[in-house]
């Protein structure tokens, strides 16, 4: 049995930003910790009902975080009302606990401060303009770490990782796999590593000629609930083919694998991690060959064996 990786997940588990809080890395310059990104762009919006009107994504994980609501000047009656949502994936959001202050043309041609601190990995703001046409923008100032040992930490967050998916024998994020077979099991079954699995691709087999056949979806059942480890398994009535397959390598299943996105990662991985990351931060000459941890501190461990797959 072999194992071969078609696509490698292109984002960690542990954000930069995020590892940088956790070790606790910070200028002293305090221009070089500023970033300001825009959510609403400034200029005139116009009417738009009930928080129509959606800002850009901005990655706030691990940084201190202020948003400014900068207000022009509203046409006659008009207001705005700003509020912030929160998100791990981009996709789902969810509304922040308190608001801008309505923007009136009592108020407006002012700026509002609003702090965000809390822990999801995106925010955006939504808005609400009534009557007529205002003047407005939103951006977010964000404090971040200096960037001198950015390309080091992110080997080293790469290796933290792969470091607890090699000990869990499992995938953390969306990533596909080749599992590559000398013969067909000898029951109706085939269990595929690296859980949680995700979806079978396909399965392929090769005949002494090296001629590529594929096997129909119908023909099998996957079975993606046993956190251990996912299955397939033939369906009633069907067996594998019995085509006499090459000496070596006559099997390739490709699955995909993984919880999802950074944020379906479960806390105590990500926590595992964060233990890793700053043991491997302190101790670099000492653990660290290539991309391999040769040490795991013990409280990561306790944080990976419940759930480590077999």
């Amino acid at each position: 049995m072999g194992l071969k990786i078609n696509t490698a997940p292109t984002v960690e588990p542990i954000s930069l930003s995020v590892a940088k809080l956790h070790l606790r890395i910070d200028s002293e310059d305090l221009a070089d910790d500023i970033a300001t990104e825009i959510s609403i762009a400034p200029g005139d919006h116009i009417v738009a009902a009930s928080y129509t009107l959606q800002g850009s994504a901005i990655e706030v994980s691990g940084y201190d975080v202020l948003v400014n609501l900068i207000s022009g000047t509203n046409g006659a009656g008009g207001t705005v009302d700003v509020k912030l949502q929160e998100s791990n994936n981009g996709a789902i959001w969810n509304d922040v606990t308190g608001a801008f202050t309505q923007v009136t043309t009592d108020n407006d041609n002012a700026v509002q401060e609003l702090a965000y601190t809390g822990a999801y990995r995106y925010i955006r703001a939504v808005a609400t303009i009534a009557v007529n046409t205002c003047d407005f923008g939103v951006n977010v100032i964000k404090k971040s770490g200096p960037t001198i040992e950015d390309g080091e930490l992110n080997i080293i967050i790469t290796a933290a990782r792969m470091d607890c998916e090699n000990f869990q024998n499992r995938a953390y994020i969306t990533q596909t796999w080749e599992l590559w077979l000398d013969e067909w099991s000898d029951n109706n079954s085939i269990r595929i590593p690296l859980p949680p699995l995700q979806s079978i691709e396909s399965i392929k087999y090769y005949d002494t000629d090296d001629v590529e056949y594929i096997i129909a979806p119908t023909e099998y059942y996957v079975d993606t609930i046993d956190q251990f480890g996912g299955w397939v398994i033939l369906n009633h009535n069907k067996v594998w083919p019995v085509t006499q397959l090459r000496p070596a390598n006559g099997v390739c299943i490709t699955f995909v694998a993984g919880y999802g996105d950074a944020g379906d990662v479960p806390a105590n991985v990500r926590a595992a991690i964060l233990l890793i990351l700053g043991h491997l931060y302190e101790h670099r000459e000492e653990v660290v060959t290539g991309v391999t941890v040769t040490n795991i501190p013990y409280g990561a461990e306790l944080l990976l064996t419940k759930e480590r797959a077999f």
